[in-house]
């Protein structure tokens, strides 16, 4: 695929997911003190799925959906450079996507939801993550992208728009939901926390100094190697293995 027209796709899918991200800040706002923890925490995952909707029904280049490309490498159809410049180029358009939809829903005003009370979900969703020690972002970003990936997988043999739906809300729900790490959701969940902390003054205490660039940078490169580990090896290889492996002569 063309890199221009790849990088446009992968824009669409980060602002996809954005758009989830949104929605799931927007549930957990509203269920906070009146729903149980876990009914809360999977109410929010099943809006949050909206996001990988939209990326599969509509067509988008999504990182972690990509990580399964490892199959066409694992069985040579495609060099270990073609699949490193796509992941490349995707990673680079997702974060554009997710940033760019951060910054128009915090312009639209949206953290001022139920007095200030989305904005500082936002800050606390935000400042959590960057606040995660380096393994544990590490192995939530595999356990994230194994159900991520089984999603997509699941997808593949789906033969209606209901399949396919079907197929994406339990994954996505239930990694949302136990609070796993995914790098194209924490490039608009982060970015979003810092514009409030910066921009607005719905804060009811200061943000830790972690929310920050540095913090975005920290928790991005654990949760992007473990969301690879995750779904590149533990789905992909593993169903490469089983289902595409040539026997040796």
């Amino acid at each position: 695929m063309p890199a221009l027209r790849l990088f446009v796709l992968a824009v669409l899918a980060g602002a996809f997911i954005g758009l989830g991200a949104m929605a799931a800040t927007t549930m957990w706002t509203g269920l906070s003190g009146v729903a149980p923890f876990g009914v809360a925490r999977m109410a929010g995952g099943l809006v949050f799925a909206l996001g990988l909707i939209l990326v599969v029904l509509g067509g988008a280049e999504l990182f972690t959906g990509n990580n399964l490309m490892v199959m066409a490498a694992a069985s040579r159809r495609i060099s270990l450079g073609a699949l490193l410049r796509a992941w490349g180029i995707v990673f680079i358009g997702n974060l554009v996507g997710a940033v760019g939809t951060a910054l128009l829903v915090f312009l639209a005003d949206h953290h001022l939801l139920a007095d200030g009370g989305v904005g500082r979900t936002a800050l606390a969703i935000g400042a959590a993550k960057t606040e995660l020690p380096f393994l544990r972002a590490f192995f939530m970003g595999i356990l994230c992208n194994v159900l991520v990936c089984l999603a997509v997988w699941l997808c593949y043999g789906a033969h209606s728009t209901t399949d396919k739906l079907l197929a994406i809300l339990f994954p996505i729900a239930a990694f949302v939901a136990a609070g796993f790490e995914h790098s194209v959701a924490n490039m608009y969940f982060i970015p979003q926390a810092m514009l409030v902390d910066a921009f607005s003054d719905v804060a009811l205490a200061p943000a830790p100094a972690s929310l920050g660039f540095g913090g975005l940078v920290a928790n991005l490169i654990p949760v992007t190697l473990g969301n690879i580990v995750g779904g590149g090896v533990l789905v992909g290889l593993v169903y490469w293995f089983i289902y595409l492996r040539k026997p040796a002569a």
